[in-house]
């Protein structure tokens, strides 16, 4: 629903608070008065621009949340949880400040309770609302975020994940390479899988966090812990006696030599990281509104490092440089060349539409 027909379904007392809070010049006693009033308001052109640049950053985080939640409807706890995730340096178990905020948004008329019986007890953010603050926001983003030199060489990966993920379920089914004690694969199948492959990466060295970003993460560099899990998630693999087979599904996708689909293995990343970043598919569709064209690396951390939340070890310009564009990268979504000003990126066309939310459609 939109914010006209929350208004009509809210009661006279969530309608004052909203007059209340913007000041709305009106008759509080008369709900058409007060409904009118409000929808003026927050309907002038410059409602989203000044209410997004007043917001403070664990506000912002919080729409952010909200706005790229699936779901149509969020219970008090739903909220609390999205509270306390945009507040970053916030104690853990203090909910006064995250119902406050939460209270604050409800009288600004970004929460109202559900219409029918079933879902009096749940919450809905005005669908109008929500597309206009992705839309100020991408402006406000934008603005922080200049485009930069076109870089004179750059690199694009394509769908070779893909093809990748193929020759490494072939070199399993040639090889059946050793696993150690921990399940991985020893170093110089590791090499021989990097030899087989078209995009290889140097393995790891000691040291550096490993841990949050998919079971084969702790053993792999991140392109081939991709291809590892999701082989395990598919289950073209399988672990027998220190040996890693293909399965009979491995043997024949291998066999038939279909290509995965780029879509499968972006949902995939999307899942397989969402521990370490929960907001990751926001924050790659904040990157495909904002890196059109090139913009450096250092401008995008500057523009949106704010909306990532530190993970252990990994501060926001590891998890963007590292986490994420590297994989869009790998992924096909990015395009990365060299500028005086340093690294710069592009969206490609694939990774525009990959990026977009179904529920923003």
């Amino acid at each position: 629903m939109n914010l006209a027909d929350m208004l009509t379904y809210a009661d006279i007392g969530q309608l004052t608070a909203i007059a209340g809070h913007y000041r709305c010049d009106c008759k509080r006693n008369s709900k058409h008065d007060l409904i009118q009033s409000i929808l003026i308001t927050l309907g002038s052109r410059n409602f989203m621009e000044s209410h997004i640049r007043e917001c403070a950053p664990e506000e912002l985080r919080f729409l952010n949340t909200l706005l790229f939640d699936e779901r149509s409807h969020y219970s008090l706890e739903d909220l609390l949880a999205a509270a306390r995730l945009a507040s970053f340096d916030a104690v853990p178990g203090k909910h006064e400040g995250y119902r406050e905020m939460i209270s604050r948004f409800k009288n600004g008329g970004w929460l109202f309770s559900g219409a029918s019986q079933q879902n009096r007890y749940l919450f809905q953010v005005p669908q109008d609302l929500k597309k206009r603050f992705r839309e100020e926001m991408g402006e406000y983003l934008k603005e922080r975020i200049p485009f930069s030199a076109e870089p004179a060489i750059y690199r694009a990966e394509g769908e070779m994940l893909a093809g990748d993920l193929l020759l490494f379920l072939r070199y399993v089914k040639e090889n059946e390479p050793e696993l150690n004690q921990e399940g991985a694969l020893y170093k110089r199948y590791q090499q021989g899988v990097m030899n087989a492959i078209q995009i290889p990466e140097p393995l790891l060295g000691k040291g550096g966090w490993k841990f949050g970003y998919g079971r084969a993460g702790e053993h792999y560099p991140p392109r081939l812990a991709l291809m590892v899990d999701y082989a395990r998630h598919r289950r073209w693999t399988s672990e027998e006696g220190f040996r890693l087979k293909l399965t009979v599904a491995g043997e024949k996708q291998v066999s038939e030599g279909n290509a995965e689909k780029l879509m499968q293995l972006y949902s995939f990343w999307l899942k397989l990281y969402k521990g370490a970043v929960p907001n990751l598919s926001s924050l790659v569709y904040w990157i495909s509104v904002s890196a059109g064209k090139w913009v450096t690396v250092t401008s995008l951390l500057a523009g949106i490092g704010w909306l990532i939340k530190p993970f252990y070890y990994d501060d926001a310009a590891s998890i963007l440089e590292q986490r994420i564009l590297r994989m869009m990268l790998h992924l096909g979504m990015l395009r990365l060349g060299e500028t005086s000003e340093g690294p710069a990126v592009m969206i490609t066309p694939w990774g525009a539409e990959a990026a977009h939310p179904k529920q923003l459609s």
